[in-house]
Order: C-alpha cells, then structure tokens, then sequence
C-alpha cells in the first residue's frame, strides 16, 4: 500500500493523468515535504493564514488514479529529475511510495474504448475500490490530464452521450462514486449541463477550471494596477512557448481554443471591456517540461503619453502546478468533511476560469480565499 509516516490516512487524491508529469511531481514533492526532505515552498495552505493545521497533513494522503499510459511513476520521475524538474535524489528516497501508488493506477478512459456509460461505471468501481482498500473517509478526484477542446453544442448532452468529452466523463465517474472532483485542465466538464445535474444531485462539492500557474496569474495581478491607476489599457499582446506532453497537446488549434479563451477571459473581466491583442500558444520541443511567456503592454498615461510593459516569465509548468493540486486536494477535502456542497467559487484563487465565479483580481481572490477557510471552521 501507499507507504507515508505514522498519521491515519484519511484523505485519497485520486488523479485522473495519474502517470502524467503534474501527478508525478505532487507525489514525489508531498513525500519529500511529508518527510522533511523538502521545504514547504510553494503550498499555499501551508500559509498560516490558510490555517494548515486544520487540514489534510501531506503526510496522511493516499495517491491513485488512472491513465491511459503504461509508463511507471518511478520511471516518469526519473524522465523529469533528468529534466531537472525534480531533483534526483528526491527521486530515489521516494522509490519504494512511488511504486506503491504506481500499484494503485489503473487503466484510463479513451475516447471509442468503451461506451460513456461502460466507462463511468467502471471508472466509477475503481474509485470506489481505492476508498474501501485504504479505509478512506472521502477522496477527491483531481483531473491533471490533456488539454480538451470546446464542446460545440454542450445542451444537447446526456449522460450515455458516446461524445461526451473524456474529461465529463471522469467527472460523472468521481460524482457516482461518491467523491469531490476538480478540474484542473482547461475543459468544458464543469460547465456541461448533464455533469452539472450530477455534480448537484451528488451533494458533493467540486471546483474549477484550468489552474493558473504561470502568465496568467502575473496578469491577475497585473491587470488590476492599469486599472486602480486609472492608466488606459491600449492592448495586451502574449506569446507562450511551452513543449512537453502539454505543448504537444496545444499543438492542435481546437485544443489550444480552450486554452486562450480560459486565459483571456480573466484579462477582459479585470479591465470592464474587451482588451486587443494577439494570444498565441506555440510548442517547442526542445522546452521539454520548460514554458516562456513574453508580454508586451501598451498603455497611456497622463494626457495620453504612449508607454509599453514588457515582461518575460519562464518557468516549469509541473513544478507551478503540482503544489497547487496538493491544495487544491487539502482544501476541497476540507469543504467535502465540513459539508460543503457545490460549486467552491471562493477557490477561483487557483484557477484562470473559475467555474461559477466572476471575480479575477488576485488580490481579491486571496482575501475571499482565507475568508473562506477561515468559515470552515466557524
């Protein structure tokens, strides 16, 4: 079984992408934190604000989850200690817990492997059976795999509809077997009328989409300084180079739609109107698990003199995200024991879209964050 500290486990994270690079570095980064071997940098709910003694201890969550890939957890984790996301020693003290969840993985959905109904109940058992193996008291699944492209007519959908996009599909598994779900990949799932219905008739809370991680959260805190300072936006051009499974996935232009409309529509909401500029997601090989963004801002200033903002961001996408899902677990577990239902808006702190929410502002979403964690225990 999955091998942690002496603490009760209580709490399982179930990834959907489970093999994928994201999942790997959460796992390998909660044993080196649970074990002393790392720091805490990067956990927000490791933040006294966020009030981590009153949640799930790293120490006590059990990783699973599915995925199409065949390829081991140690193995992959040696792939991104090579590429220098995670540090290779890291790597061998966590050998033997890598295998262990490697042994809770099971087979992935794919699109035409089986009928949408077929595959949330199988789906569906394997949660399930993951809860009752390790005695957990709830399980929160988190989607980390690929990229999916926008559904054309979303209304039409029902719960045996063979074209359910895969991500949906997942998301009706977790609500059926009694577990939270969060999206955390730019993907319609949350928004689709039949997985909403779900979603509400499970009692259960669940949160979303697309996590911020890189460019988009220096515009959340960006964005709102042009305003405040009453200094006009004139347009907001973004160029992002990323490789990797994520690049290769982006590569595809439908893909990539969900992608750009989840990252503009924060920028547009912050400013009040429409923002021009060019948004473009290429891939790059040669980036491996490496992203670059560059920015460049046109703006006026007092009796319209023309002045630019130029900013380059580079950074590892599994690292920036992988904390992130570890919150996002702690913290939605939290929600599910306190009884906390539907969709969690004051989450929208992690996310470029935030499902059922409209605030933007990182600021903002902060203080509505700690606010609300501090509700939980009221």
């Amino acid at each position: 079984m999955n091998t942690t500290p002496e603490v009760t486990a209580r709490t399982g994270v179930w990834f959907v992408g489970a093999r994928g690079s994201v999942a790997t570095t959460a796992v390998v980064g909660a044993y080196a934190v649970a074990h002393g071997l790392a720091p805490t940098t990067a956990l927000v709910t490791e933040l006294p604000d966020l009030r981590p003694d009153g949640l799930p201890p790293l120490a006590g969550l059990v990783f699973g989850g599915h995925d199409v890939s065949a390829q081991s957890l140690p193995k992959r984790a040696e792939e991104l200690a090579a590429g220098g996301v995670v540090p290779a020693a890291l790597v061998d003290a966590a050998r033997a817990h890598l295998e262990a969840v490697d042994a809770d993985v099971r087979p992935g959905h794919a699109a035409g492997s089986a009928t949408a109904a077929e595959a949330v109940e199988r789906l569906a058992a394997d949660i399930a059976d993951f809860r009752d193996r390790h005695r957990l008291d709830r399980v929160v699944v988190v989607d980390v795999a690929s990229t999916q492209p926008p559904v054309p007519d979303p209304d039409s959908m029902t719960a045996v509809d063979d074209a359910l996009p895969v991500g949906a599909v997942y998301a009706l598994a977790a609500f059926r077997a009694g577990a939270s779900f969060v999206s955390f990949t730019p993907s319609p799932c949350l928004r689709l009328p039949v997985v909403v219905a779900a979603a509400r008739c499970s009692g259960l809370p669940w949160a979303g989409c697309d996590g911020k991680t890189g460019e988009t959260l220096l515009k959340s805190a960006l964005a709102p300084m042009f305003v405040m300072r009453a200094l006009e936006l004139r347009s907001w051009t973004s160029v992002n180079l990323l490789g990797g499974g994520d690049g290769a996935t982006l590569a595809d232009p439908e893909a990539a739609r969900s992608k750009t409309v989840a990252k503009r529509s924060g920028l547009d909401a912050m400013v009040g109107r429409a923002v021009p500029g060019p948004m473009h997601i290429d891939q790059v090989e040669d980036l491996g698990e490496w992203k670059t963004a560059w920015d460049h801002v046109r703006f006026d200033g007092f009796l319209g003199t023309r002045m630019t903002l130029q900013l380059t961001w580079e950074g590892c996408d599994s690292a920036l995200a992988a904390p992130l899902v570890l919150d996002l677990a702690r913290l939605v577990s939290a929600a599910h024991a306190a009884g906390r239902t539907g969709p969690l808006t004051e989450l929208a702190f992690f996310f470029k879209d935030p499902v059922g929410g409209t605030e933007h502002r990182l600021a903002q979403q902060w203080a509505d964050l700690v606010a609300w964690r501090h509700g939980l225990e009221a």
